[in-house]
């Protein structure tokens, strides 16, 4: 993977994003040409419609990031990753309209843009056809040396056999540090010259799965193997670039302590995200009021009770406020106040909450705490004081994911389902940990590119 403001990127995720940008310019060209020598006129000069190539080339590559053109599942079906295509060219379209309106000079004849998406869409497809499994394979996957035979072992050979792991291991060491779980670990007794051993097995990297590192870690080795140009990680660091989330079962205080992350030199990020959460929250306040508005006449009409309600929340350093959204479930959803987790097919919300829930219209009031600055859009979601208090007892580090303000997106809404168990809490917090120790600019982007994927595919809505 390489990382680009500290988010890690696949190889193949890249070099196939590269690919389809040269594609799309291509395609835009020959759209651009086809109509040309349709009305008989001579080719223009290349740049002179550079700039409508790459506009045309952005926003549809914008387009695909935000559908998920270069998920997991992508790589591994070809009907999947078609249909995925279709919808981001839909939706670049629509995008492109917009940058249209906006910025005249750089529009495209309708007819050109029709030719140049249908350019487009074959052009991507046959990339998918031919390279497809190839990018998805073995050639583009680092070969991983496991020091370790245990429980952590395993878990490093559990996420090798998953879909879309961007590793393979190439063999495990047992390093004599506590019970074998790992079936064909070779005994580092075994191993007459471990640095050679890493060579000959052509690996790229060594992974620290050690169950106990007093007297079991091999400096030494570790030290000939690194400056010979293998990367060596501890599995904490190494489950973290993989996953994209914090595991806890690995953690330890001294990690978070040692690691890259959490930097405290944001303030000129943090002054463009409130600028951006300020711009964008009465955007979204003006241009949704009549959505808003509507819906709320149709929670009313439907059940008793007032169309918002108001929910006590815990936001930023613990300070708690009040969150405003479109009311989804009936008015005595909770008896007593006392607050209960949601569940699948909630009996509570209403026929207009389970439509406004899918598409996340009840959502769209709680721009009013963005632009208060008790939010912002991106950030791990708040939650009720009951539940915090309940869940800082039983997970580790919970209160720091309330070291950066909550949002109404992230990290963890994008990348596991609707939760609402400790289990489920515990997962999304690794992926809130991620974020609050990774955020960059960068990253809120990718995450309200992807926002899109889940509204159009909201199988994770309660």
């Amino acid at each position: 993977m390489i990382r680009l403001f500290k988010h890690y990127v696949p190889h193949a995720v890249l070099l196939l994003g590269l690919i389809d940008f040269a594609l799309l310019m291509l395609a835009a060209e020959a759209g651009w040409t086809l109509r040309i020598w349709q009305l008989g006129g001579g080719i223009d000069p290349e740049s002179g419609r550079l700039p409508h190539m790459l506009t045309y080339a952005a926003a549809v590559q914008v387009a695909m990031v935000a559908v998920g053109v270069y998920g997991v599942e992508a790589h591994q079906s070809l009907r999947f990753a078609v249909a995925r295509l279709f919808v981001a060219m839909s939706v670049g379209i629509l995008l492109l309209s917009l940058v249209f309106f906006l910025v005249p000079p750089v529009s495209f004849w309708r007819s050109s843009l029709l030719y140049a998406t249908l350019f487009g869409l074959g052009l991507l497809s046959l990339v998918r056809l031919l390279l497809g499994r190839t990018l998805g394979g073995d050639a583009f996957k680092r070969r991983v040396l496991v020091l370790g035979a245990g429980p952590r072992a395993a878990r490093v050979e559990a996420l090798a056999g998953a879909e879309g792991a961007g590793f393979v291991v190439a063999g495990y060491v047992a390093m004599n540090d506590g019970p074998v779980v790992v079936a064909r670990a070779v005994n580092r007794a075994e191993i007459a010259n471990l640095p050679a051993f890493i060579r000959d097995l052509g690996a790229t990297e060594v992974v620290l799965a050690l169950e106990e590192r007093r007297n079991s870690l091999p400096l030494n080795d570790l030290l000939r193997a690194k400056t010979a140009g293998v990367h060596v990680n501890d599995l904490s660091s190494f489950l973290e670039r993989e996953t994209g989330r914090v595991d806890l079962d690995s953690l330890n205080p001294s990690w978070l302590i040692f690691s890259d992350g959490f930097s405290a030199g944001r303030r000129l990020s943090g002054a463009a995200k409130r600028m951006f959460d300020i711009l964008v929250s009465l955007v979204i306040l003006l241009l949704a009021a009549p959505l808003i508005l509507v819906t709320a006449l149709a929670v009313k009409l439907e059940s008793r009770g007032p169309a918002f309600f108001r929910q006590r929340r815990v936001g930023l350093y613990g300070q708690s406020f009040e969150l405003l959204k479109l009311r989804s479930m009936r008015e005595d959803a909770e008896v007593g106040g006392v607050a209960v987790w949601a569940q699948e097919n909630d009996p509570r919300v209403t026929r207009v909450g389970a439509v406004i829930r899918k598409l996340r219209i009840d959502e769209l009031p709680q721009a009013w705490s963005v632009l208060k600055g008790e939010m912002s859009f991106v950030g791990p979601r708040p939650e009720r004081p009951q539940f915090v208090a309940d869940l800082e007892a039983r997970l580790p580090y919970y209160a720091e994911r309330h070291m950066v303000k909550p949002g109404i997106t992230g990290w963890a809404q994008i990348n596991y389902p609707y939760g609402a168990s400790i289990e489920d809490a515990r997962q999304k917090l690794e992926f809130d940990l991620y974020y609050a120790k990774n955020y960059t600019p960068f990253l809120d982007v990718l995450i309200i590119l992807q926002t899109l994927r889940v509204v159009l595919w909201p199988e994770g809505a309660r």
